[in-house]
């Protein structure tokens, strides 16, 4: 999504190829006519050097971002108007999957409590977690879309073959094989692994078997990670952003189909067969590309061999990603030796607070390859515009979603979590972790943010990895210290705390490591949203305390902390959200537009 802010690059900002190129370790191709066309890693077409006005005379159709077949294979670079329509629809689906995975948490609430069951389910669900981490999200993605975009590039220049199927054909057997083997020795060594991350559970052999079933994760999320690389480098949105609604669906359904026959477990095999359809849901896509590609071209000469991928990126990234998601096996060592329930009360305001953080970064995955452009091209300063915008506006968000989230603690895990076997004393630990795990949502935010600033210009680095050691390593030292004192409540503190600190190191670093940000000038940035927050997060508070009712108070609530944040100035501007509202204010002239041609 491309935004103009106040001394910030306007819609002009650029991607393609070119920067992805060299990260594949291929010849970047030659400038468009246009440097400023934007665009996200796609094929150029015989028009690649149009510029906006061209794209503008004749803008493709809705396919080209919606995942619609019958899109061709090869067309313009998008403008900024479909950054933004790209990003609105990831940030949708990401929204449909996130009210899904509520029901899904509701489900396992309401059917198995907060005890020591779901316990024991919750430390198998450690393996979809990181797998989905490590292969799909922030780490395999980092290393597979920029081969792909460089084998889209070579294929546009006329290279001999297909380098697209060539680079298919090196790779996806050996990761498959790769991933079907560690999933085969997690599987055997699932005793010693329940025993390792949570020495205190009351039912280890219950959760050993969910582990067993929820290792199949790995194979199935590398393929699905595999898969959603490859079609978001052809600019295929649709399916890789409705992945995890399939997942979650598939979770639900066996937890209430299964649930009375299997307990728990069903849940796991759940995470198992919803992996399997994550798969499916890409597949058909991801063929129809490869056939596409193939289909038209005359020169038939075998193809080179596709270029290795970066080991060094690619072992950086996996390393962070791993550092990162090791907060939680943290989390879950010191809460085992808690009271039965501490590991799903961390859990459940977990997955509460950090709806604000995900949604605040869909901003930045859209972006990222248009600072890759930027840095290809040795504009830094664009690229530090880009960033930086990044971060004002994603940080606004996250911390109107901090307000609101700690303001509304007891009202939102209430009316989402208390039925069944949940009590209204789950309620109340629940929204205690929360209110203080939310405190470390604004430095989540930025890490998410600035660690791709580190890997855009397609070249390892360690500097992000040393600085989520030092979070991981504040975050052991002072749950430690407060986990017996304080509980759940100290292992939250804990985590804030940690991720704090690698957001503060990954800011102060990126003059020379990454891209040069103006780090006072992004903190002085910072100061009226978080005055705002703050301001909200107190009326909010104040106001949904006076109803008795819970969904009353929610909405009373909710309304306030909106009002005052927007009242006291933490909102962006209307001219950061010009790009991002254009396809909104365009909707009724579409839809009119299609009922005319019909």
């Amino acid at each position: 999504m491309t935004r103009t802010t106040d001394g910030l690059p306007g819609p002009e900002s650029a991607t393609g190829p070119s920067a992805v190129a060299a990260v594949a370790g291929a010849p970047a191709p030659a400038p468009q006519a246009d440097p400023g066309a934007a665009a996200v890693p796609q094929t150029p077409g015989p028009d690649a050097g149009a510029g906006p006005s061209a794209v503008a005379a004749a803008p493709p159709a809705p396919g080209a971002l919606l995942g619609h077949e019958g899109r061709p294979s090869e067309s313009p670079a998008p403008t900024s108007r479909l950054l933004a329509r790209a990003a609105l629809l990831t940030a949708g689906l990401s929204v449909a999957a996130a009210l899904l995975g509520l029901v899904r948490d509701q489900s396992l609430a309401r059917l198995f409590g907060a005890g020591r069951d779901t316990d024991a389910f919750l430390v198998a669900w450690t393996v979809p977690e990181f797998a989905a981490t490590l292969l799909i999200e922030d780490g395999l993605a980092f290393a597979l879309i920029p081969a792909f975009s460089a084998a889209l590039a070579r294929r546009a220049r006329g290279a001999a073959g297909d380098p697209v199927r060539s680079l298919v054909a090196g790779t996806l057997p050996r990761l498959a094989s790769a991933f079907a083997a560690a999933g085969v020795l997690l599987a055997l060594a699932a005793p010693w692994f329940v025993a390792v991350l949570a020495p205190g559970l009351p039912d280890p052999d219950l959760a050993v078997d969910c582990t067993r079933l929820t290792a199949s994760c790995v194979l199935s999320f590398g393929l699905a990670g595999y898969c959603s690389a490859a079609l978001r480098a052809h600019r295929r949105f649709l399916a890789p952003a409705a992945i995890y609604i399939v997942h979650n669906v598939a979770i639900i359904t066996a937890m209430y189909a299964c649930g009375g026959r299997w307990g728990v477990r069903s849940a796991a095999f759940g995470v198992a067969a919803g992996g399997c359809l994550m798969v499916a849901a890409q597949l058909p896509s991801v063929v129809g590309e490869l056939r596409r590609g193939r289909s038209g071209r005359t020169d038939l000469r075998p193809a080179a061999p596709a270029p290795p991928l970066d080991i060094p990126l690619l072992a950086a990234v996996l390393l962070f990603a791993l550092c990162r998601q090791s907060q939680v096996l943290i989390e879950r060592f010191l809460a085992s030796g808690l009271p039965a329930g501490a590991i799903s009360h961390l859990n459940y305001a977990q997955k509460v607070a950090q709806i604000p953080m995900t949604l605040s970064m869909m901003l930045s995955t859209v972006t990222f390859p248009v600072v890759a452009r930027a840095l290809a091209d040795g504009d830094t300063e664009r690229a530090r515009g880009r960033v930086e915008g990044d971060v004002a506006v994603a940080a606004r968000l996250v911390l109107l979603g901090t307000a609101a989230v700690v303001a509304l603690a007891p009202q939102l895990i209430g009316l989402l979590f208390q039925r069944g076997a949940f009590t209204a004393q789950d309620t109340a630990a629940t929204a205690g972790v929360m209110r203080v795990y939310a405190l470390g949502l604004l430095a989540q935010t930025l890490t998410g943010v600035l660690v791709r600033s580190y890997f855009s210009a397609g070249r390892a680095t360690w500097y992000p990895v040393a600085a989520m050691a030092a979070g991981i390593a504040a975050t052991w030292g002072i749950g430690a210290c407060t986990a017996g004192s304080r509980g759940a409540v100290g292992i939250a503190a804990a985590n804030a705390a940690g991720i704090t600190l690698t957001a503060a190191l990954l800011l102060a670093g990126t003059g020379r490591r990454g891209v040069p940000l103006r780090a006072g000038a992004v903190l002085r940035g910072l100061g009226r949203p978080l005055a705002a927050a703050g301001g909200a997060t107190v009326a909010g508070g104040l106001v949904a305390a006076v109803p008795s009712a819970a969904p009353a108070g929610l909405a009373a609530g909710a309304a306030t902390v909106a009002a005052v944040f927007l009242l006291l100035g933490g909102a962006p501007g209307v001219r950061a959200l010009a790009p991002a509202l254009r396809p909104v204010r365009s909707l009724p002239q579409r839809l009119a537009h299609a009922l005319t041609t019909r």
